[in-house]
């Protein structure tokens, strides 16, 4: 219990904190011989209002009780200032008032006081009053420390997740022109998902092409599609010829299994095109179809395939499929999140719709892939992608 001193401690003791402004020591002296027999409620006096703000400030009282009438300042206009104060404009007053005008009270309550009591109140009332609006305020300190802390954790978040969409995106090569034209967009959800793409070539003039995403989001997901990615490109499963989708497809499902990447898996389209040939061999697991345009050929052509996703179970071989490709032929790659749109409406943009978009002519003022995503932000309205948007536009 603390004592009637106008100390002002640095740091704010734990608990119940009353501070008694009022120019009467002997209203003082009552007050403290009421709450002598709670040791949990930590007293303070003050005498001089105009140091009360002050003293508030330091104390950081979790309820103040306040004389109305002071010859030095009005106490209506120290309610005011209280409110005004950042340190105290949440801070519970409870008014003591030597009257019950219906008047003062009004006025009392307009301007900020939680409370009011007649002085000297009863010694019951007044310490179930100094615990009620204690236990209110403490609540909301809580509540506002627990929010700022959900903030600052999301603000974190926020930026690992800005941080790795960075990355992700540092790892994916440079636009090409030849031997080939490749292009691509990558535009990360808010929450990161585990796309990743990739091209690089391989002997005999010929070149691979990939692009994959990982289930479900976030940090993990993301790191997983990196990992996957950095073994792609420095050729590191073993046994494996780089040129054959299909034995790329079946050592990345027995490298990467589910119950090894904490249920993770993945889908992928892993495609090699020989140059002097002109023909593409192509595997896809779970992964959605790529889309050959022929020059002229205003409908695609799916390039699909029927394998599981990567790593999801045990499979002896994954399939393999092969195109000729004409002269200025072009083909699409691309994840879900490029069509499985959530519109505003409430209904989803079908993946026909999605092809008789990307069916659509050229626009020479705008790339295509630019205009998809112009098309899917439009879709959805201000609502943020669901997931990593990712595609990949191939020239032959």
């Amino acid at each position: 219990m603390g004592g009637l001193a106008n100390s002002q401690p640095e740091t704010r003791p734990l608990g119940i904190v009353v501070l008694l402004v009022d120019d009467q020591a002997i209203v003082g002296e009552a007050i403290k011989r009421m709450l002598a027999d709670q040791t949990d409620i930590d007293l303070h006096y003050c005498r001089n209002p105009f140091e009360s703000i002050e003293m508030a400030a330091v104390l950081r009282p979790t309820v103040i009780l306040q004389d109305l009438v002071m010859p030095e300042v009005d106490g209506l206009t120290l309610v005011k200032f209280f409110r005004a104060h950042s340190a105290t404009k949440d801070t519970p007053i409870v008014v003591l008032s030597s009257t019950e005008d219906a008047k003062t009270k009004s006025e009392a309550f307009g301007l900020g006081a939680n409370d009011y009591l007649v002085k000297l109140p009863d010694r019951l009332e007044l310490i179930a009053r100094i615990r009620y609006h204690s236990r209110a305020y403490i609540n909301l300190l809580e509540r506002n420390e627990m929010f700022e802390k959900l903030v600052a954790s999301e603000q974190r978040m926020a930026n690992e997740m800005e941080t790795g969409a960075k990355y992700v995106a540092s790892l994916i090569p440079a636009p090409i022109t030849e031997p080939i034209t490749i292009d691509w967009r990558f535009v990360p959800s808010a929450e990161l998902g585990g796309d990743s793409l990739g091209y690089f070539p391989l002997e005999e003039d010929r070149f691979a092409i990939f692009l994959l995403d990982v289930t479900g989001h976030g940090l993990a997901s993301a790191l997983l599609g990196v990992a996957v990615s950095n073994v792609l490109r420095a050729r590191a499963l073993p046994n494996t010829d780089f040129a054959v989708p299909s034995q790329v497809l079946t050592s990345l499902n027995n490298t990467f299994k589910m119950d090894e990447q904490d249920g993770r898996t993945f889908t992928m389209w892993y495609g090699v095109y020989e140059m002097k040939t002109r023909r593409l061999v192509w595997c896809a697991g779970g992964h959605p179809s790529a889309l050959l345009f022929r020059p002229g050929q205003i409908a695609p052509t799916e390039l699909e395939s029927l394998n599981p996703g990567v790593g999801m179970f045990e499979w002896d071989s994954f399939e393999q499929k092969e195109i000729i490709v004409p002269e200025n032929s072009r083909i699409f790659v691309y994840s879900d999140g490029a069509f499985e749109v959530h519109k505003q409406d409430g209904e989803t943009w079908t993946f026909r719709e999605f092809i008789q978009f990307m069916s659509q002519p050229d626009n020479e003022d705008q790339n295509k892939m630019d205009r998809l995503i112009q098309h899917v932000r439009m879709l959805k309205g201000n609502n943020g992608l669901d997931d990593d948007f990712s595609i990949m536009d191939v020239r032959m």
